[in-house]
């Protein structure tokens, strides 16, 4: 993998949006994010579902609180009245109505005016298995024995259309996984 600046626009807001919180990281990954959060300062409690990804972000990032956790499981307790929770391509391997139900329980994780920071793979992400792999149901793919879910724009306002401000919306590609990735950076503002 190669470096991945996306985080470093959006520090400032983060930083101004956690106040004394920890960003909650659902699916944190070798920590890469998690170790720019920590460079920013910022206190971060995050969980990845794999062991060996758990390991290396703590070994990376001693500072920051990781478990190992699946984002359909309770949120850590202390994962209240947050300012920012963050999700970079952790979203998608979800059916539906399990995405849409894992969105609000990070909602409802984030005191009003809290912000969720994420990425999500998009339709065009071709690389990546938004083409030619078994369709589950719209959308929502087995790549490679795993399901993942690619998003268009219509389904990103969609699963944010409620109790949410979408403060920005961006199709972006990102070279992190040597080939070019296509994905959405959203930032949402809980509004109820």
């Amino acid at each position: 993998m190669f470096p991945d600046p996306w985080l470093d626009r959006w520090l400032a807001l983060i930083k101004a949006r956690s106040g004394e919180r920890p960003v909650l990281e659902i699916g944190c990954g070798y920590g890469d994010d998690t170790a720019s959060l920590a460079k920013a300062g910022l206190r971060v409690i995050g969980f990845d579902t794999s062991r060996t990804s758990v390991t290396s972000t703590k070994i990376r990032v001693p500072s920051a609180r990781i478990e190992r956790r699946d984002v359909r499981d309770p949120l850590p307790e202390d994962a209240t009245d947050l300012g920012v929770a963050l999700a970079s391509l952790s979203l998608h391997y979800f059916a539906w109505e399990e995405t849409v139900s894992i969105v609000n329980r990070v909602r409802l994780a984030l005191r009003l005016g809290g912000v969720l920071v994420c990425r999500l793979n998009s339709t065009e992400d071709t690389n990546f298995g938004a083409d030619g792999c078994e369709e589950i149901e719209p959308n929502y793919f087995l790549v490679n024995g795993q399901p993942k879910r690619f998003f268009d724009e219509i389904a990103v306002r969609r699963l944010f259309a409620d109790g949410w401000n979408m403060i920005a919306l961006e199709h972006v590609t990102t070279d992190k996984y040597q080939k070019p990735k296509a994905a959405w950076e959203v930032i949402l503002e809980r509004v109820r």
